[in-house]
């Protein structure tokens, strides 16, 4: 394949990183954040700088930058989860620009808006990021269908159910913000190795809204629906490339056509493009046979 095509492979992993960290903050606990991409952000710039600064290799300042990225997610998480969903969407807008405008103000180190550029080339790239993804994909489908997981959609449903159960609200929802920061920030770095160049407005909140629009068109309670709509939402506007419409090019209006296809998908089908339906050998199963059947064994509609 070309470095063209290989890099359309990369940048679509990187998007069903990223929507995985949105799924598992928002389908499975039921918060509605627009600051995602400023713990990409963090990562990346911690992953990176170190690296160039310490002379260390990136496979242990990525750790490092992970490990940031965690300690900030819990530090800003525990007063802040304790706000209801619009007031935690306003807050996580405020955190990203703060974010922002600290990348800026360290431009000794971060060399400001013109981005920092100082990323090493890795090798076979485009395998370790196929490997990243298939990892993360694994890992929060687990943990939809565990315990945890089960605790969260719980929580998601209604908080005061949940908390008369025995459930620990608050501390349910800083630990699954921590873990969507941590897969944000996987994708952050990821980002960066790929594109050997990171700037504060690559990490705004539009990004982050990006990641909700791709959420909500493959359906909010669909991993599998997320994963196809981040793969292919994502790469569609390369393939408008030189594609013009009444003389505008089409690939400088993504955020519209997104917004269109959502209009879309919400008037035909108000739960996403899968709604609550997973992928799983038993639907494929059943689909083979000419009955698909949905996870709990009943026929499809």
């Amino acid at each position: 394949m070309s470095n063209y095509q290989l890099s359309l492979i990369m940048l679509a992993c990187i998007s069903i990183i990223t929507v995985c960290g949105v799924f598992a903050i928002t389908s499975l606990a039921g918060m509605f954040s627009l600051g995602q991409a400023s713990y990409m952000a963090i990562s990346a710039y911690l992953t990176f700088c170190i690296a160039r600064y310490q002379n260390l290799p990136v496979w242990v300042t990525s750790i490092i930058g992970l490990a940031g990225c965690a300690l900030v997610a819990f530090v800003i998480g525990m007063p802040t989860l304790r706000l209801r969903r619009d007031y935690l969407a306003l807050m996580t807008i405020g955190f990203g620009q703060m974010v922002q405008s600290i990348i800026i103000l360290l431009d000794k180190y971060t060399n400001a808006a013109i981005g920092f550029s100082k990323i090493p080339k890795v090798n076979n790239l485009v395998y370790i990021i196929l490997a990243i993804t298939v990892l993360i994909v694994f890992m929060v489908r687990n943990l939809k269908y565990s315990r945890f997981g089960r605790m969260c959609i719980a929580l998601k449903n209604d908080d005061i159910a949940a908390r008369s159960f025995g459930i620990d609200v608050h501390g349910l929802r800083v630990k699954i913000y921590v873990i969507a920061s941590l897969i944000a920030g996987v994708g952050g770095i990821c980002y960066g190795l790929r594109n050997r160049v990171i700037s504060p407005d690559a990490f705004d909140w539009s990004l982050s809204a990006e990641m909700q629009i791709l959420l909500f068109f493959g359906g909010t309670n669909s991993l599998t629906g997320s994963v196809i709509s981040a793969a292919c939402l994502k790469v569609l506007p390369e393939f408008l490339k030189g594609v013009k419409l009444f003389g505008i090019d089409l690939q400088n209006c993504k955020t519209i056509i997104y917004c269109l296809l959502i209009i879309v998908v919400i008037n035909l089908r108000t739960k996403g493009l899968l709604g609550e339906r997973e992928l799983s050998l038993s639907f494929l199963r059943g689909l083979f046979a000419g009955k698909p059947r949905d996870r709990e064994g009943g026929e499809s509609t």
